[in-house]
């Protein structure tokens, strides 16, 4: 039932469960996120693009460039990950040129916009962290303030859905 919320104290788990029980996580979330009306027009992966973009040219200016942003219809939440990056090598001429990708869980289309905010932070982040470490964490919340909080919620509106 909490999948989502293993790696969270017992204390939160146990404030969670209250809220599925007496099914008011809902309400929890709806009053927060507004989750039953259209937060954001980010539907389309050129929409995607601009968005991600936007927010790479306000925090990560000396990242590498993207080469594609997209949302992915296949990507499943419980079975993989909510987002992922990429760096593909190819040959050009006499140079090895990686290009870099981000992809994005479509179930992101209908998520309120912090939550999409928070997922695009963390695929930034992996522009320059690969590894998720103290100093990866520190690149996100420098992206996105609330980062941990928005994942928190992300992870109760998952269970939620």
């Amino acid at each position: 039932m909490l999948k989502y919320l293993n790696g969270y104290s017992a204390a939160l788990q146990a404030q969670a469960t209250v809220l599925i029980e007496s099914q008011q996580l809902g309400n929890y979330l709806d009053k927060k996120y507004s989750i039953n009306a259209v937060t954001h027009g980010v539907r389309t992966d050129r929409a995607l693009y601009d968005f991600v973009q936007t927010i790479k040219d306000q925090s990560l200016k000396s990242a590498p460039a993207i080469a594609k942003i997209q949302f992915d219809n296949t990507m499943h939440v419980v079975t993989n990950a909510l987002g992922t990056h990429t760096a593909i090598s190819r040959v050009q001429g006499n140079k090895l040129k990686a290009k870099r990708e981000i992809r994005i869980a479509s179930v992101f289309k209908e998520a309120p916009e912090p939550f999409l905010k928070m997922i695009v932070a963390h695929e930034l982040a992996h522009l320059k962290i690969r590894d998720h470490d103290k100093a990866f964490y520190q690149l996100c919340c420098y992206i996105e303030p609330n980062y941990h909080q928005y994942e928190f919620d992300l992870r109760l509106w998952l269970t939620h859905l």
